[in-house]
């Protein structure tokens, strides 16, 4: 089971990215699925998940009003819209997946998720 995840870049402040995740050989629409940020030395950061059969999405403060999660089951795609970009957004981005049905209490905890794609870099200038 794997997730690829791709999109980054780098842009200025104020700018747009749009990030999306796949699954590689498997479809995601049994699953929750979530996306976390890291930088190096620290702690990856829970940035949003998606309940993929409804649709209901959850978001850390840090980036609530400005990003946002999605889903296109046609294309089996997990996307994350990010908007009016801020320096402190640069970290590689992870996108993640659990089969189990998890109450949302525990959606910030890495430890949660079963399945994790290779992360994209996103830079964000000032």
């Amino acid at each position: 089971v794997q997730l690829q995840a791709s999109g980054g870049g780098l842009v200025q402040a104020g700018g747009s990215l749009r990030l999306a995740c796949k699954p590689v050989e498997w479809t995601f629409n049994t699953y929750i699925m979530a996306w976390f940020r890291q930088n190096p030395g620290k702690e990856r950061e829970f940035v949003g998940a998606i309940k993929w059969r409804t649709g209901i999405t959850y978001y850390a403060d840090s980036v609530k009003g400005r990003f946002t999660i999605s889903r296109d089951n046609a294309e089996n795609t997990l996307y994350l819209q990010m908007n009016n970009l801020k320096p402190d957004d640069t970290a590689v981005y992870y996108c993640a997946a659990d089969p189990r049905s998890v109450d949302n209490i525990y959606y910030s905890n890495r430890d949660t998720w079963r399945v994790w794609g290779q992360g994209t870099q996103v830079t964000v200038s000032s």
